[in-house]
């Protein structure tokens, strides 16, 4: 399992994913085909996707809970291997004194705890997996929804993600919305834990 720890750091290395091409028409749908928006009428932002990982609550919070679980896994990995190692060492300093049919059941136990365990930590793995590409849908999600929400009322109709992996090699400051956008992503979750947190309490009440 000396991989397994490697995984909540990968956390911190998800890019948005693609760029956040968001069209927004200003007519209203009559069933007639609208007119295209020309070039020089395009409003164009972008976000530094580093930058507004790094400062995201809900980002923050979700590596805190995904390393814990991880830690509980590993020390629940860790006492599995580590009682199936003294079997191992009895069965070794005993052996002498087993007969053939004693070694031939204890090696075949032994042998079926060694691949339980191997399969086990393969679900682990396999979990945090899940956990990470279900994190990173999310993260996708609520960043998309909200940048759709913000490019409207903004009256934008691109918004770009810049970071290394970006074609986007350079963009004049004014047109960073970064804070804005983390400044609304972290509002949008401090409600969203507040009223989550209230749901909690009178639900126990």
């Amino acid at each position: 399992m000396k991989n397994l720890s490697l995984i909540v750091n990968a956390i911190l290395l998800v890019a948005v994913g693609v760029l956040y091409y968001l069209h927004f028409s200003t007519g209203k749908s009559t069933g007639t085909v609208e007119s295209a928006v020309t070039p020089g009428d395009m409003k164009i932002a972008y976000i530094n996707a580093d930058t507004v990982l790094k400062y995201y609550e809900y980002l923050k919070s979700t590596k805190v809970k995904l390393e814990e679980k991880t830690k509980k896994m590993d020390a629940d990995y860790r006492n599995r291997a580590m009682g199936l190692q003294n079997e191992i060492a009895a069965y070794q300093r005993n052996v002498s004194n087993m007969t053939l049919g004693q070694v031939k059941a204890v090696e075949e136990d032994l042998g079926k705890k060694q691949q339980n365990l191997q399969m086990y930590q393969q679900s682990l793995s396999q979990q945090l997996m899940e956990e990470e590409g279900k994190i990173q849908r999310e993260l996708y999600e609520r960043i998309t929804v909200f940048l759709k929400k913000y490019g409207n009322e903004k009256g934008l109709q691109i918004v770009l993600k810049f970071d290394q992996t970006s074609d986007l090699l350079f963009a004049n400051h004014p047109l960073d919305i970064s804070q804005d956008v983390i400044t609304g992503l972290n509002a949008e979750y401090k409600l969203e834990d507040t009223t989550k947190a209230k749901s909690d309490s009178t639900a126990t009440k």
